[in-house]
């Protein structure tokens, strides 16, 4: 059974006489579970908009089946479920249970507004795909475009993405071994890596590991086998757990430790990294007090048993891009047995496990940027260079390309940090600054270097800029050739297609226009139309009812048409302004 388009806002109540489980105190809702997992880490929440989430969820997906036979309502209950565990607070609750409403029933965006208010709404849209028949080969690339920038706004549309994506891969066995080996690479090479961008290493985890079980069967086979065979530590770590404690209460650090085991890809690609098996126990010391209390601990490991050369890092001093921060140490143990310690504060270590997530689980809302705007950096350079697309091809092709690089950390002359793609080069620095038009050369840690010169990990790099009234240096087609990130490759290979280097300008124009400019089109040529009529809109509702009456999907479809000149923007407005000029109507504003 499927809602009704024009069905007005549903009364719980009503609502509630017609689901399968009742609703009365006797009764046990499916929505329960949800429920009992978000008390757990939010006691006081008010999830009465969970419960009414679910119930108009539940409605609008009645008799629609999932691949594996299960009714599909256990898709949105899972992800919820899965991001009451996480932490996530009670509007991305709601918004996960209703995520496929708008998508896959009649269901539509306007009456979510209403129902459940901007918030929520927002991020069903940020997550809600366009349609392949409509858009075709552009849909995949659009939707993710689409998401990045709802993103930029509010980056619970990610988290969303990724725990829908837990789901899915959980159940992928039931499809085709086609459809297995696409969806598989296409969250190795983005989903994964956004799980690790957000910090958010327990879905990380899980989703590398379903990934390898599917992608590569006989790798994951011999991990399983190594986990299922590999000797009895606990003997071994207990003592060692033992020793370090005592060192510790001498020390008043007070800390607790336990054992951190390797995943199956983790171990695997280590291997393949290493060329031989490489798995030393593994112990995190977390420690109740402050971060000197981290490197006093270090000290007490190093004074029992000797450090290994080359095996410590401080990534408290030196957070990665995604502001994990630990002191990593291998020591030769008892038995001359190496031994990895992690060692954090209780906040590193949640932000660690959960990255972004965990200042939700600490009873934040919103946009977690207002607390750290670092470690969403990340998302704004994508943001800054996705502009400059041509395309959609190019925007996901360049968003891969990102997501895949290994990341460095390098710093400018007046001591900011910059995450840069491994092997990037100050070319690479000087666009991601701003200004690399005006570079004729760098420095590199006081030397000055070639612009072709690969930056390392904390690497100090000056920029040298052209003064004013010389001649800036002109970008070259041979920087393309070691230039790594996606944004200096946009804006270099942009200038060279604007001043005709390497490319036919009768071929540039010919060139399709992006989904993404048709959209822009489409809107601005209505908005035209509108104030030659000395009209404006209030809201796009009377456009998205507009393009339901003409046999539109939704309102993108519509733009899509005016800006193929299959609709003409001036007939629309007429429509429009003949609709809302009807007693009861105020959709539009007089100018």
């Amino acid at each position: 059974m499927a809602l009704e388009a024009s069905m007005p806002h549903l009364p719980a109540q009503w609502l509630r006489s017609v689901l399968p489980w009742g609703g009365g105190p006797a009764h046990q809702s499916p929505v329960d579970p949800v429920l009992a997992a978000h008390r757990r880490q939010h006691p006081r929440a008010d999830v009465s908009i969970v419960r009414r989430a679910y119930e108009v969820a539940e409605l609008a997906h009645r008799g629609q089946m999932r691949k594996s036979g299960e009714e599909y309502i256990t898709h949105p209950l899972a992800v919820a479920e899965l991001l009451a565990d996480l932490g996530m607070d009670t509007i991305t609750l709601a918004a996960a249970l209703l995520h496929d409403t708008v998508e896959d029933t009649a269901y539509t965006l306007e009456q979510l507004d209403t129902d459940f208010g901007h918030e929520v709404s927002y991020l069903v849209d940020g997550v809600t795909k366009f349609d392949k028949a409509f858009y075709g080969d552009a849909a995949e690339a659009e939707t993710y475009r689409k998401m990045m920038l709802s993103a930029g706004r509010d980056i619970r549309v990610l988290i969303i993405k990724l725990a829908d994506r837990v789901h899915n891969m959980r159940t992928l066995g039931v499809r085709s071994s086609k459809s297995k080996t696409r969806i598989a690479q296409a969250t190795s090479e983005v989903l994964i890596p956004l799980a690790d961008r957000l910090g958010i290493q327990r879905i990380k985890r899980e989703l590398e590991d379903i990934v390898f079980f599917h992608l590569d069967p006989a790798g994951w086979a011999e991990m399983d086998d190594y986990f299922r065979t590999q000797p009895e530590r606990n003997n071994y770590l207990t003592g060692v757990t033992s020793k370090v404690l005592g060192e510790l209460r001498a020390l008043k650090v007070h800390a607790d430790i336990s054992p951190r085991k390797r995943h199956h890809w983790s171990l695997w690609n280590d291997r393949v990294r290493r060329g031989h098996l490489y798995d030393p126990p593994r112990l995190a010391i977390i420690v109740n007090g402050p971060d000197t209390d981290c490197y006093a601990a270090l000290g007490a490991v190093h004074g029992l048993w000797r450090p290994l050369p080359g095996r410590f890092k401080d990534f408290i001093a030196t957070p990665k891009f995604n502001l994990y921060q630990s002191l990593h140490t291998t020591v030769l143990g008892p038995g001359d047995q190496p031994v990895e310690f992690l060692i954090r504060t209780r906040s590193m270590h949640a932000t660690a496990e959960y990255g972004i997530v965990a200042q939700f689980r600490a009873g934040g809302n919103g946009n977690p940027e207002r607390n750290n705007p670092e470690q969403l950096e990340w998302l704004h350079r994508l943001l800054d260079w996705q502009r400059d697309a041509v395309d959609s091809g190019d925007f996901l092709t360049a968003l891969r390309c990102d997501l895949s690089e290994e990341q460095i950390q390098v710093f400018t002359s007046g001591g900011a940090q910059v995450t840069l793609p491994s092997e990037a080069t100050p070319v690479d620095l000087a666009y991601t600054l701003g200004d690399g038009d005006r570079m004729i050369g760098a420095y590199i840690n006081g030397r000055l270097s070639p612009l072709s010169a690969p930056l390392s990990d904390g690497d100090r790099v000056e920029i040298i800029h052209a003064t004013l009234g010389d001649e800036p240096v002109r970008p070259s087609a041979d920087w393309l050739e070691f230039i790594r990130s996606p944004h200096a490759r946009l804006q270099v290979s942009q200038w060279l297609a604007e001043h005709g280097y390497g490319e036919d300008i009768a071929d540039q124009e010919a060139a399709p226009v992006s989904l993404g400019n048709k959209l822009r089109l489409g809107r601005s040529a209505i908005g035209l139309a509108l104030r030659q009529r000395n009209r404006a809109l209030a809201s796009d509702h009377p456009l998205r009812t507009l393009a339901h009456k003409l046999g539109y999907p939704d309102l993108d479809a519509l733009l899509v048409a005016v800006a193929e000149r299959r609709e003409t923007a001036n007939e629309l407005v007429e429509r429009l302004i003949a609709a809302v000029d009807e007693p009861g109507a105020a959709s539009l504003a007089r100018g």
